[in-house]
């Protein structure tokens, strides 16, 4: 598998449908993997945090989540298939595990809202057995959460917890699940309280513009944005030098 680095942080070159067939052979082959889908706000923190940083690229897949990666990846040289969104990603395992019959574990945001979440897939997808758990719990209830995750021995472990929490999580329990993926705030999305942008805004690719206007909270975030191109950008001159 051909891969390159953005800031220090591993990207591979893994299009939907190579990276949804690796996640289909590790729950085949009974895996136990787990996969950072990386947007540019978490590359440039780990641009700065170096146990971040090994953590991610520890990680058995890391995908291009979004459209700031794919330009970061052009800018160094290179070419990546196609994002791989967080969202998209749940999407497209939704739809293999209702063909496979799998087990699929929501983990994450506020109380209620993975129960929700179940809810509405689980009219899309009546053949995947559900479980889920919100992401507000502590560290005296972790023990029990992790117990009950064992007991419903999930093929797949969907963990909305935000990153880089979620990217922590994962990897400190391995073993819960054959695949294990960070999906930031997918879970709003599946419960239904978020909408997506519309389709022919996805393929402009401006479904963060659509996000940040429908989402003013994200702004804050959002202003990491410029820092990260400024780090990309020096990184190319750097890289320019070199040669």
């Amino acid at each position: 598998m051909q891969n390159m680095e953005i800031l220090g942080v591993r990207i591979d070159s893994l299009s939907m449908e190579q990276c949804l067939d690796q996640i289909i052979q590790a729950v085949l082959a009974d895996g136990d993997i787990r996969i950072v889908t990386a947007n540019p706000e978490l590359i440039y923190k780990a641009a700065s945090d170096r146990e971040l940083q090994q953590l991610i690229n520890s990680a058995d897949l890391i995908v291009a989540d979004g459209v700031g990666v794919l330009w970061a990846a052009r800018q160094l040289g290179h070419r990546l298939p196609e994002r791989v969104t967080g969202i998209d990603l749940a999407l497209r395992i939704l739809e293999e595990a209702n063909k496979q019959g799998w087990r699929v574990f929501l983990l994450g945001s506020k109380p209620g809202v993975a129960e929700r979440a179940v809810i509405n897939q689980q009219k899309k997808y009546p053949n995947i057995v559900f479980g889920c758990h919100h992401g507000y719990f502590t560290a005296e209830q972790q023990p029990l959460l992790i117990e009950r995750i064992k007991n419903f021995a999930p093929d797949i472990l969907l963990v909305g917890l935000g990153a880089p929490k979620q990217e922590y999580w994962n990897a400190a329990n391995t073993g819960l699940a054959r695949v294990r993926i960070g999906v930031g705030g997918s879970l709003d999305v599946l419960a239904g309280l978020v909408k997506r942008a519309p389709l022919f805004v996805r393929n402009l690719k401006l479904e963060w513009l659509y996000r940040l206007l429908t989402q003013p909270s994200r702004l804050k975030r959002q202003a990491i944005l410029p820092l990260y191109v400024a780090r990309v950008l020096q990184a190319k001159r750097r890289q320019k030098h070199c040669e």
